[in-house]
Parts: C-alpha cells; structure tokens; sequence
C-alpha cells in the first residue's frame, strides 16, 4: 500500500499590522501641544509687531524705510535657512536641533524685547529668523515622524494648520492690543514667554530621531541653496518698499536666480544630495508645493491689502479691523476640525486643487468692495476664503510628505515649510506694491484680488491635472480600478 506524503502546511505570513487608530493617546496629544505651540509662535511672529511698527519706529528712531527691515531681518534668516536646517536635523537629530532652535528664538525675542537701539533690535530680529528657520522643519519633521502615516497623521497635521493660520490672525489682534495697552514691547515680551514655555516642556516629551545612517552634509549645495534664497527674499522685500530699479534688488535678483541654477547642478552631481533630485521629480512633491506656494502667498497678499482697504478707505478702527479678521480666525478654526474629515472622503490631492479653487473664487468675490461700504462682503469673503486657504494647507502639507520614508521626512517637510515661508514673503512684495502705488487705493485694492483670485484659479486647474495624471498611472500600475487615497 503506497503511503501519500503528507500535504504541506502553508506557510505562515506574520499578520499585517493594525492601522494606527485616529485618537490619539494622552502622551501624544501632549507631544502635539509642544510641537504646534511651537508653530503656532513662529507664524504669530509674523505678525504681531506689524500694527506695532509706527510706535516702534519713533521709540527706537527708525525711519519708515528701516522699518521695513523689522520685517525683513526675520524673514531673510527664516525663509533663507529651512532646507539647510531641515537637512542637518536628518542628520544629526530632530530633537537637539529643535531645541536648539527655541534657546535661540527666545533669547532673541529677549533681546527685542530690551532693544535699546535700532541695531540691537535687528539683530534680536534675524536672530529669531534664524531660529525659526530650525523650529519650523524640525518640528514638522518630528511631527510626521511621531505621527504614522494615516488618520493619526491627518488629524495632527489638521490640528498644526489650524494653528498655523490662526497664529498669524490672533498675532494681528493682539499686536495692535497689547501695543495700546503695555507698548510694543510687550509683543516681543510674548514671544519671549511662549518658547520658554515650549521649550521648558519639550525636553520631557519629545523623543530623538534622525536618519539612521549619516551621509556627508552637501555644502556646495546648502550653500547656494541658502544664498540663492537669502538673495531672492531679500530682493523681493527691499523691492515692496523701493521697487525694482535700484541696483541692489536688481543685483539680488540676478545673483538669487544664478545660485539657485548652480545648485540644481550640484545636485545633480553630488554623492549626498541637499536635495534630492529624484524627490522633486515626484509630482506629488512637485504640484503640492506650487499649491502651498499660491495658497499662502496670496492669502498673506489679500490680508495685507484687505488691512489697507478697511482703515484707509473705510477709516475703520485698528480695534474694528481686528475683529474682522477675528472672524476669519474662526473660520480657521472650524475649517481645521473638519478639514481631515474632507481629505478623508476625497483625499488630499483632490481636496488641494478644490480649496484651491474655492480660496480663488471667494477671493473674486472682494471685487465687489465698494468706496463706502464693503465690511460685511470683506469679513465673510475672507472668512471663506480662509476655511479653504486652512485645507488647502493640511492637503499640500500631505500630498508632499505621503508615502516619503520616515528617513527623508526631514527634507520632505523641509520643502513644506520653506514653500510657506517663501510664500509668505514673496506674496507682498510682489503684488502688494499693485495696492500701494497706484494712485487710488481702493483701484489698487482690486486689481491686487483680481490677480490673487486668476492666479489660485489657474493653479488649482494646474494641480488638478498634474496629480490626476499621477493618481491614473498609479491605478494603472495597480492593474485596479480603485481610487487611491492620496
């Protein structure tokens, strides 16, 4: 009688592992609380001391056009050092670079704050750039690192775009607040007590984390890299307040464009790229920062000639102006707590393009601004505007860092944020100038929309097409019908 052989077992496949679930733990909403109070400090820098700046300026003896190095001396070293920082925390440790970065912000803000001459003050102010410039990629980085990629991932970023927007709002109402009450002073004081706070807190809570393997740093590449940026911001911003024919913008701007076209070369030659080439190729990478790139330009443009319009036009007070963008705080804020559940049902590329769109066309709508009339339309328009400008933040914000491995975070989330500081810089220089040179303002005012609401139309149809074309060749790949998430 033959004896069959036995069967074999299949084998055994170790199970998948649990998705992470979307509430979070007691420990990591603390962990959250550091990381986005840290954000939520950074963007309130930029705009707090703006109603302070007359006051300032004959405090302190700075002419009008040194005040605009108030602003500019902390947006050279922020927006100039992201990609650098955002790369030597990779390497060397999320966590020491970001404490690192809020020592430095604080003892900044510390000497803003007791500013006994015009010098000490800018450099209390590129100091604080420059620490910013380590907060804000370190911070996203141990975010997306701390946070697994998901429902978990999606609520944390939701919660830090909120903030986000909601820092540079509550920074214009409580700048012209405490300026009244205490003196300008009083609004570096504030942020002197805030990176105490956080930073009291974040030793405790957060966890190292870096690359695990520590490739040379690219220094041709983080060279012309941060000079082609410092060079760019810097033309930009002296150009919002002199124009574009003097020498040094025109000089910067040659200069910004010839390193920034050197450090593409470079990177495409280096060994252990600042940047990696193959990344930017990504389309996911590619179109989600031009997204993010027109969201917060344009917005921090509109705010900024929404302001001129309400006080100028209007002869609204700077309490009344406040409130109005008080409400569109609110609106941020309800937008950030339903925001992930849109991304939920449409995914972030989707959602991106279509608040794009959104943040556009109620932007169109300021159009219908009037010479005598026009808060209401301003309030709610801006408002709306604002709740699709919050979800086209956690949407760019995903579709760039989804699916990039947790040793690339850093860079990933440093292209986010040197997008949005760029953006943030650029935007006002650029079109703001459209509002403040023409001779009527209320003209100026809404030929400013009208560029704003063309250019976020354009880009979401841009966006749309470019991740669509990307999501069909992953469904093909796939050999499945089936809707991809991201």
């Amino acid at each position: 009688m033959a004896i069959e052989s036995p069967t074999p077992a299949p084998p055994v496949l170790p199970a998948p592992a649990p998705p992470a679930p979307a509430r979070l733990s007691g420990r990591a909403r603390l962990v959250l609380l550091v990381l986005c109070a840290a954000q939520f400090m950074v963007s309130l820098d930029f705009s707090v001391l703006n109603v302070a700046l007359p006051v300032l300026g004959a405090d302190l003896g700075l002419s009008r056009s040194g005040l605009q190095w108030a602003i500019t001396a902390f947006a050279l070293p922020s927006g100039g050092f992201l990609l650098l920082f955002g790369r030597i925390a990779d390497l060397y440790g999320r966590r020491r670079l970001f404490l690192t970065g809020l020592a430095v912000f604080g003892a900044a803000s510390l000497l803003a704050t007791l500013a006994w001459n015009p010098a000490a003050f800018l450099a209390g102010r590129a100091l604080q750039g420059l620490g910013a410039a380590v907060i804000v990629p370190t911070g996203m980085s141990l975010l997306t690192t701390t946070f697994p990629e998901g429902p978990q991932r999606d609520r944390a970023l939701g919660i830090s775009g909120t903030l986000l927007s909601l820092g540079f709002t509550v920074g214009m109402v409580a700048g012209g607040t405490l300026t009244d009450t205490l003196g300008w002073r009083s609004t570096m004081g504030l942020l002197t007590v805030a990176s105490a706070g956080v930073l009291a807190a974040a030793p405790v809570l957060l966890t190292e984390s870096r690359t695990p393997d520590r490739p040379r740093l690219d220094v041709p590449g983080a060279v012309t890299v941060t000079g082609g940026l410092l060079a760019l911001i810097y033309a930009l911003s002296t150009a919002a307040g002199h124009g574009f024919g003097r020498v040094d913008v025109q000089a910067a701007l040659v200069a910004g464009v010839v390193l920034l076209a050197a450090f593409g070369v470079i990177e495409s030659r280096a060994s252990a790229p600042l940047v990696s080439l193959p990344m930017l190729r990504r389309r996911t990478v590619a179109f989600g920062n031009l997204g993010g790139l027109l969201t917060f330009s344009m917005m921090s443009t509109v705010v900024f000639v929404l302001t001129l319009y309400l006080q100028e036009v209007l002869d609204l007070s700077a309490f009344g102006t406040g409130l109005v963008f008080g409400v569109q705080g609110l609106a941020s804020v309800v937008a950030g707590m339903y925001a992930p559940r849109v991304i939920g049902r449409l995914g972030a590329r989707r959602t991106l393009s279509l608040s794009l769109l959104g943040q556009g066309l109620f932007i169109a709508a300021l159009l219908g601004l009037g010479a005598h009339s026009g808060v209401w339309l301003a309030a709610v328009a801006v408002s709306l505007a604002s709740m699709c400008h919050l979800g086209a933040i956690i949407a760019y914000g995903l579709t760039v860092t989804s699916g990039v491995p947790d040793a690339e975070q850093g860079l990933a989330t440093g292209l986010v944020t040197t997008t949005q500081q760029v953006g943030l810089t650029v935007g006002i220089p650029l079109l703001g100038v459209l509002a403040t040179t023409q001779d009527s303002l209320l003209g100026g005012v809404r030929t400013v929309v009208a560029v704003a609401a063309a250019l976020l139309v354009v880009t979401a149809a841009v966006v749309a097409a470019g991740t669509y074309a990307r999501s069909s060749r992953n469904r093909s790949d796939l050999g499945s019908p089936a809707t991809t998430r991201s």
